[in-house]
């Protein structure tokens, strides 16, 4: 609740992209409390669970990208 100001710019970062629902929810409540998330940043992506469609309109980006 008191992590950033309503206005702050926030950038999530994660170690693992799968099918984007846990991180996909986090930003709806940064939003929510009036922040504004600017990059979603992870370790890993599995392609083939497609989480990155999840995060449409969100800045995406992972270092390393596997298919199952």
């Amino acid at each position: 609740k008191n992590a950033f100001k309503k206005g702050d710019r926030v950038a999530l970062v994660d170690d693992l992209l799968a099918t984007g629902g846990t991180i996909s929810a986090c930003a709806k409540l940064i939003e929510l409390a009036g922040g504004e998330v600017v990059s979603v940043d992870f370790m890993i992506e599995l392609t083939e669970l497609k989480g990155r469609e999840k995060l449409d309109g969100y800045h995406v980006e992972s270092m390393v990208q596997y298919d199952l």
